[in-house]
Parts: structure tokens; sequence; C-alpha cells
């Protein structure tokens, strides 16, 4: 937000923009207009008295509607939860608004999480507002949309599998997936547990620094919520990347890339060296089989939170999200445990890799833009687009996506670079010094 820009004046032009093209993007289901303008008068009256609320002082952002708020409603985009109006906000709610933030709306999202195209069964399909005969990516689409569209600064997803990356990749904006534990998923409709993971998404990784910074830290609430202390890293965001170690995988992340996307990734990952990092040939044995060992663990996870409604209601399941889900129950017990100790073995696989490199570089999205209608299944579509970010949810590592370009049909393109856990500063240190570098995270669609 421009500093010479009163909060007021930041909400009122994310309003007007809902209002422009909300109709033809549907990236909101609930806008909370009303209240996000009485939130902005008092913090513009807060600066008026030389008061500081915190830094996300007077910044629209759009929560994703898995994400509970207090007497605003929260879908999760379900029918099962079509009139859920919690009595609590989830704890990283409370720590935007306590920095300052000010909500204008409730992201659409993928029907519970489950899905990349951001269709659901309380609101109209999610449009990419690049192209709106393209999706979104999902499950957070809303979330990317609403601030590619202009309708917030910055909004949260949640990444399961790649729900946060993404969307970002697909919308030409910046979004990280935390290491997990270091923001806690607190009263969020769950998928997964230990794969779920809250994320801020901005256009700029500056604002996505100053979100998670504010977002991160233990909830005794959430079980899976680590004590990891987070030191004041926003002022080493300027501290470049000379020396950091680049991994290019020579198996699995790179392979088969749709021409454009591969050439758009070469480009990068050589500005990248121009900007003093070292790049560094890397192999990651096991990555082939990542993709499946977390298919396993979350579509089991899946299945048992929603048993009862599997069960008992089917038919308030989308056709798409009910067969994708349900083909959990073919897994058994031996098959998850295996998983789990797959995963073991491929979080040392990861930290024997970054003890050779200090950032894994891959495309975040291999393939085109799909588009809204396709012949593709969702279990099939979604498998395809999340290639290469199951990996990293299978790990419990971070993942940031920041656009790199556009192929020739006019849709972003997203680099995702990978870190051991906890090292979340450090993607961010290198994706603001490839910012202020490039504009490509400037740009803006034409809706």
């Amino acid at each position: 937000m421009s500093t010479e820009q009163t909060s007021r004046d930041s909400v009122e032009l994310c309003l007007e923009a809902i209002e422009a093209h909300e109709d033809k993007i549907n990236s909101l289901i609930t806008v909370t207009a009303d209240e996000a303008r009485r939130q902005a008068d008092l913090a513009d009256k807060a600066t008026a008295d030389g008061r500081w609320l915190g830094l996300l002082h007077g910044v629209p952002m759009a929560i994703k509607d898995n994400i509970e708020t207090a007497g605003v409603r929260t879908t999760s985009g379900s029918k099962f939860f079509s009139d859920h109006v919690p009595n609590q906000n989830a704890a990283v709610v409370d720590r935007l608004l306590n920095a300052g933030a000010i909500m204008v709306g409730k992201a659409t999202m993928h029907e519970l999480a489950f899905g990349i195209r951001s269709n659901n069964t309380v609101s109209p399909p999610c449009r990419n507002p690049w192209n709106t005969d393209r999706i979104p990516g999902g499950s957070s689409g809303g979330s990317g949309a609403s601030v590619a569209a202009g309708m917030c600064i910055g909004s949260l997803g949640s990444d399961t599998g790649g729900s946060v990356r993404l969307p970002a990749s697909i919308n030409g904006i910046s979004g990280l997936r935390p290491t997990h534990g270091w923001v806690p998923n607190h009263a969020s409709t769950p998928v997964s547990p230990s794969f779920d993971t809250i994320g801020p998404m901005a256009r700029s990784v500056a604002d996505v620094a100053r979100i998670f910074a504010v977002i991160a830290g233990f909830d005794y609430r959430d079980p899976l919520s680590r004590e990891q202390p987070l030191v004041n890293f926003l002022p080493s965001l300027n501290d470049g990347i000379k020396g950091i170690r680049i991994g290019l995988p020579e198996n699995f992340y790179l392979e088969n890339l749709h021409p454009e996307i591969e050439k758009a990734f070469e480009t990068a990952a050589k500005y990248l060296e121009t900007l003093g990092a070292e790049l560094v040939e890397i192999d990651v044995p096991g990555a082939e089989e990542a993709q499946h060992w977390a298919t396993v663990c979350i579509f089991s996870d899946a299945c048992a939170f929603h048993y009862d409604r599997l069960k008992q209601q089917p038919e308030k399941f989308s056709k798409g999200v009910y067969e994708r889900m349900t083909t959990g129950f073919s897994y058994t017990n031996i098959d998850y445990a295996n998983a789990i100790r797959a995963r073991e073995v491929w979080k040392q696989t990861l930290f024997k890799v970054f003890n050779s490199v200090d950032i894994i570089l891959s495309p975040t999205l291999p393939t085109l833009v799909p588009p809204v209608e396709e012949d593709k299944s969702l279990l099939q579509a979604t498998k395809d687009a999340t290639r290469n970010t199951y990996a990293g949810a299978l790990g419990q590592i971070p993942g940031l996506s920041i656009p790199c370009g556009f192929t020739s049909d006019g849709l972003p393109i997203g680099l995702q670079l990978e870190a051991a856990w906890w090292n979340d500063p450090l993607l961010l240190r290198a994706g603001h010094t490839f910012q202020r570098e490039t504009d490509w995270h400037l740009k803006t669609p034409k809706i």
C-alpha cells in the first residue's frame, strides 16, 4: 500500500475492483465491505493519533473460506458448511487483525480444499483474471485471483499439496507454503493435518514476507504447531543471494516440461546466477515416488475426516470431489504405514540434498494453465498439476512460488524455490532479490 494513501483509500480501491470484476472472476464467496470501511476509518484515526497498528496497518486482505472468521460465514466451499458462521477467529485471523490488517472478504476455493479448479457447491466457479476461460488454480484459487485482480493487497490460502503455490503461479503472484508447523492451522477445515499449511499470498515477496512474519508462531490449539523461534528477518530481505547454492534437479522435476515453461525456467535460473547465486546440478533420489506416497496420506486423511459425510450424505458432494476423495478408501492400513515410512526416508533424502545446496529450483506448474472446461477428470487434472509440489509437501519443507514470465497464450509462469525446514526467510530473501531486478510480479491482467 502506498504511504500516500489512507487506509480508507486503499480499501475503496479494492472494493471498486470487487464491484467491477467480481461478476466475471467469482473470487470471493463473501464480501465484507461495511466492516472493511469501518476498520479502515479506525486505522486512519490511529494514524492521525500517531499510533501504528502493526506490520499490516491498513492492508486489505482476503481470507480463504476454510479459515474461520468470527461472525462471517465460513463455508469451505461445501454444502455441509454453507450456513456455518463461526463464533471464533482462527489464530491466523486474530494475528492479522491485531497487526492492523483489514478483511475485505472470504476467498472462494475448491470444494473442501480438494482440487485444482476452485469449483465448489456454494458459489459460481472461480475464473482466472488473465483469461476467464482458464482455471485460477486450486484449492486457493480465490485467494490468488483476488490479489491478481486488485481486490486485495494480500490473502491467506492453505496448501496441502500445492494449493498456495499453484494458484500463485497461475495468477502471476507470489505465494509461500511455510515450513509445516510454523503457522498454526487452528480453526481451519483440514484435508490432511500433517500436510495442511496456511500460507500468505501477495503480488510481491516483500508483502508475503510481512504477512508471514505476522502469522508465524506457536499456538497450543493446533496439535501440530511447533515452537520454532522466528527472528526479525525482514531487514535481511535486501541482503542479496551472493554465494547461495541453487540446485537444478537432474531427475523428475525438470522432465516433460512444456517448452515455453522450460525456456522461462532456464532464463530465470541464469538470472539468479547473475545475481550471485551458484547453480549446482543435483540428483534427488526418490522424487519420482514422492507424489504417490503423498497421495496415499492425503487421500486417506481426507476420507478419515469426512468419513461420516462420505458414507451418509454422498449427495452433498460434487461428483468430481466425491469420486476423487473416495479413491482414498482403496488404500489399506498397510499402504498408509508404508507411506509414513516412505516419508521418513524422503525427509532424510532432502536432508542430504540440503547439505549440498540451499535451494531446490523448479517450475511450479510444469504444464500450461488448464482450461475451465477440460476432458480430464478432477483426479487426473490435479495429479498433473501437482507433479512438482507434492514432493515438498511430503517432506514438510517450505516452498515459494514467484512469477518468472508468461506463455505465448498470455498466462503467467511460476518459479518454485524450496529450502530446508525453517529456512523460509532464505526463500523470501531469494524471491525478493529476484523481484528487485525483474517486473513479472508487477504485471496486472486486463480483465
